[in-house]
């Protein structure tokens, strides 16, 4: 019989000893790979240390509460082979990498996530069957085989000739005492690796700009009143956002994109996704179809039956799908304005900020004046590999001039 010698590994760049709080294995159990032999704990860390290997657990050569240095021997697995000296040890590095915060990974799942280019963070979406939620062999093999698309394709893609970059691992994260810890939900973490995701394919810049939306405020207070008696819908400056972005679409074609490798698809319909907060804290993207061709009544019943049906929870699988561009209304949080992240596959997202009044330095025949005008900023953050500065801040500016001229007196 062969064995192998597990050492007490290293849980720190500062530690040089541990302590065993609980063997979970004797002297003569037979153990698999991956099954947890034993709990220890630091100063800093408690931590769990698995099995590298099939066999028996034939001696156990410390006693629980004893303080072990680290690379010294704690236990010896035989194995089934030939030989009688120890064929192998369990390095620190291979038991516990750095301080573990967060999940604690075996070898084996560790080695498993690596083959299938699964990153830390990726990994910690996984749901594990294992004590204390530890994820198994079993959990990370059922997981690649119901592993979401967009991930299976971002996992295999690569740009040709380009070799892909490192991708940075999550620093660990610790629960302090009194910390209350919340499971993200299943939309929650769908929402998270498709951020995640977005980010790391698209190379986002955020450009600004700020929009006298003073003619837009003067007319929409005018016309609101008969408008919801008229048509029992309300009409918000929303609709006229929406409005303005589907005809900036089409004179910036570029902006309604995707990116594919080396290639750039120019998208032959405006489908303008409205990101929507939902009542528990997610996020949905309903999609307006083909937005450049409703005019503005068609928008605001619209967007109101939209929104209407997530509240309700009526919304259809359909109306989720196709979005080309997104716009996201971060004034109806108060926000004056933010860098919003790029819905994939699409190429650019619109933030509105909160439309304030402040005083604004005009210019008039008679010389400048100061006046109180009704301001917001816009922000449009655009993916640099199909969209440059240029491109980027003549869009916005376009989107300006549709909403600072727009006409006082129209009639809907």
């Amino acid at each position: 019989m062969a064995r192998f010698e597990l050492v007490m590994p290293k849980l720190g760049e500062s530690i040089i000893e541990a302590t065993i709080t609980k063997w979970l294995k004797v002297a003569g159990d037979s153990i698999e790979e991956d099954d947890v032999l034993v709990e220890i704990a630091t100063d800093k860390v408690d931590s769990e240390i698995p099995s590298p290997v099939d066999g028996v657990l034939k001696e156990v050569l410390f006693e629980e509460g004893d303080t072990v240095p680290v690379g010294k021997v704690i236990a010896v697995i035989e194995m089934e082979g030939e030989g009688g000296e120890a064929v192998g040890k369990v390095e620190a590095a291979e038991v516990v990498e750095e301080i573990v915060a967060t999940r604690f990974y075996s070898p084996l799942v560790k080695s498993i996530a690596k083959k299938e280019n699964i990153s830390l963070n990726e990994l910690e979406t996984v749901e594990g069957s294992g004590k204390d939620g530890r994820v198994t062999k079993a959990d990370i093999i059922d997981y690649i085989a119901n592993r979401p698309a967009f991930l299976q394709k971002e996992a295999a893609k690569a740009s040709p000739g380009i070799s892909k970059p490192g991708i940075p691992e999550a620093p660990p994260v610790s629960a302090g005492k009194g910390d209350e810890i919340l499971e993200m939900d299943r939309m929650r973490r769908l929402i998270a690796d498709h951020m995640v995701m977005s980010k790391r394919v698209s190379p986002h810049v955020t450009s600004f700009i700020e929009v006298d939306m003073t003619n837009v405020v003067k007319w929409r207070n005018k016309v609101k009143d008969e408008f919801l008696k008229r048509e029992n819908e309300k009409i918000t400056f929303t609709h006229i956002f929406f409005e303005a972005a589907a005809q900036a679409l089409k004179d910036f074609p570029g902006v309604n994109a995707s990116v594919d490798g080396y290639k750039i698809i120019l998208r032959k319909n405006i489908n303008i996704g409205m990101a929507t907060a939902l009542p528990n804290g997610n996020l949905i993207v309903p999609v307006i179809k083909n937005a450049d061709q409703i005019n503005l009544l068609g928008m605001a019943k619209t967007v109101n039956d939209l929104a209407n049906r997530v509240r309700n929870n009526k919304l259809n699988p359909d109306d989720i799908q196709g979005g080309t561009f997104t716009v996201t209304n971060l004034g109806s949080f108060g926000s004056i304005t933010g860098s919003p992240v790029i819905n994939q596959p699409q190429v650019a997202i619109l933030g509105i900020g909160v439309i304030k009044k402040k005083p604004v330095v005009l210019e008039t025949p008679e010389g400048d004046v100061i006046a109180i005008r009704n301001m917001a900023i816009l922000s449009l953050s655009y993916d640099h590999r199909a969209v440059d500065g240029a491109m980027g801040g003549m869009f916005l500016q376009r989107i300006t001039e549709y909403l600072e001229n727009f006409d006082i007196n129209r009639t809907i």
